[in-house]
């Protein structure tokens, strides 16, 4: 039987690939990639030939099936997605429920993610904290942070540029305008920053100056 490798590709600086990483992605009969079109031009760069697959939140629950029936045989396939671990806010879970339903080894390699260096960034406790992934959207939203503004640990959530005023401006709202906030994006990338303060400070920056790149934001938990 084949083995299934969650393989983390970096979220950013290239060089934050694994030696255990760029070995699995050679040896595998198959790649499971998000985008098979970014990932490609990170496995050129690697100098990784292994056919690879589109596997997206799109497509996932058409394709699980097969796929699993495939690792039961002999074959080994790794599962990346555009950057980070995958299955934090990304596709992999149901592959990786369906591959231990079925018996299939799964290995989880360690790897880039990107709120533990936001979290570790922030100076805010990180003994416990709760990660939030991408806020509803709509429905569910001011339940959600009514519920959150009561959360003792520290907060961690995923965030585009273009939502961050609108998320940000729901904190000063739900949390308070003096809850501590971090804001880090383009962790990792030449334009790396961590933007600290309160709710308030850290909306008023970012008003002044709109955000470009991926998003971490980390709360501090209610006193």
């Amino acid at each position: 039987m084949g083995k299934l490798y969650i393989v983390p590709t970096p979220i950013g600086n290239l060089e934050d690939i694994t030696l255990r990483a760029i070995r699995v992605l050679k040896e595998v009969d198959l790649v499971l990639a998000e985008d098979t079109r970014t990932s490609g031009k990170l496995l050129q760069h690697l100098g990784v030939s292994t056919p690879m697959q589109s596997h997206h939140m799109h497509n996932e629950h058409k394709t699980v099936t097969a796929i699993v029936n495939r690792l039961k045989g002999e074959d080994s396939i790794a599962l990346i997605s555009d950057a980070g671990t995958p299955a934090i806010s990304d596709p992999g879970f149901l592959l990786t429920r369906a591959c231990i339903e079925a018996h299939v080894e799964v290995d989880c390699l360690p790897g880039a993610t990107a709120f533990v260096p936001a979290l570790v960034n922030s100076g805010l406790p990180n003994d416990k904290f709760v990660f939030e992934g991408f806020l509803p959207v709509k429905k569910g939203r001011q339940t959600r942070l009514t519920l959150l503004a009561e959360e003792p640990r520290t907060l961690i959530f995923y965030e585009s540029p273009h939502k961050l005023q609108k998320t940000l401006t729901n904190f000063v709202e739900y949390f308070g305008a003096d809850r501590p906030v971090s804001v880090s994006r383009e962790l990792t990338k030449m334009y790396e920053e961590t933007v600290r303060g309160t709710a308030e400070e850290v909306l008023k920056h970012y008003t002044e100056k709109p955000p470009k790149g991926e998003i971490v934001i980390v709360v501090g938990g209610r006193k």
